[in-house]
């Protein structure tokens, strides 16, 4: 059975991340992996009549993760300026797949109120030939400005 669209998929190094910190926009090309998902918050009621639990939509919570080639300082500075003083600048991230052997096109999304939860600050290894740091993050705010092609 054939497919009626020619799915190419897209590759995972294609693309681009940028984000507004403090007002600037920095382009994040050490960025290996990111990943930001949504998960909806439901709240239980029941009617007469039925057993089953029924669920409402009752919001939705933003988490992310990010693994970068530890060569930039732009987040260990930012991580050690919240830990001295208090305060955890909110930031916003633009990511866009764009493989232009694909035939899916290209997707850009763009996470507001972004917030670390804490992460990498030194690193370390005699071992390693490339150093890898990590965070975790969070984001209240989603804007897909993109979306990859519609498959016929």
């Amino acid at each position: 059975m054939a497919l009626a669209f020619e799915a190419v998929p897209v590759h995972g190094r294609e693309g681009t991340v940028t984000a507004v910190i403090s007002g600037n926009v920095v382009t994040l090309g050490e960025i290996k992996t990111l990943t930001g998902s949504i998960e909806f918050n439901k709240s239980e009621y029941n009617v007469l009549g039925d057993r089953a639990t029924r669920h409402k939509y009752a919001g939705w919570t933003g988490t992310g993760s990010c693994t970068y080639h530890w060569l930039s300082p732009v987040f260990t500075a930012m991580i050690i300026r919240g830990a001295k003083t208090g305060v955890m600048p909110f930031f916003t991230i633009t990511a866009t797949n764009d493989d232009p052997a694909s035939s899916a096109g290209r997707q850009t999304i763009k996470l507001g109120q972004v917030s670390i939860n804490g992460g990498d600050i030194v690193q370390l290894d005699v071992d390693s030939e490339s150093l890898e740091g990590s965070f975790d993050f969070t984001f209240s705010e989603v804007d897909g400005l993109e979306y990859f092609n519609t498959p016929v």
